[in-house]
C-alpha cells in the first residue's frame, strides 16, 4: 500500500514555488486565515491547490 501525505508543509511550498521557506510559512498562515482555521490545524494539499491555483498533479510531483 502506497501512503501519501494529506497535508503540506513550508518546505514543500519552497520546492514547488522556488521561494524561501519563510515565504512558505507566511503563505500557510494566509491560507489558514482565509479558511478560518486555527493555528494548530493543518492545510491539506487540496486546500493549497485551490488557494494557489496549482494543479494537484504538479504538487504531487514535488511531494512524492
Amino acid at each position: 500500500m502506497i501512503t501519501k501525505r494529506a497535508c503540506i508543509y513550508p518546505k514543500d511550498i519552497q520546492r514547488i514555488t522556488g521561494r524561501s521557506e519563510r515565504y512558505g510559512r507566511k503563505l500557510l498562515n494566509q491560507i489558514k486565515e482565509h479558511l478560518d482555521k486555527k493555528p494548530h490545524q493543518f492545510v491539506t494539499i487540496n486546500e493549497f491547490s485551490e488557494y494557489s491555483g496549482i494543479e494537484i498533479d504538479i504538487i504531487n510531483l514535488y511531494i512524492n
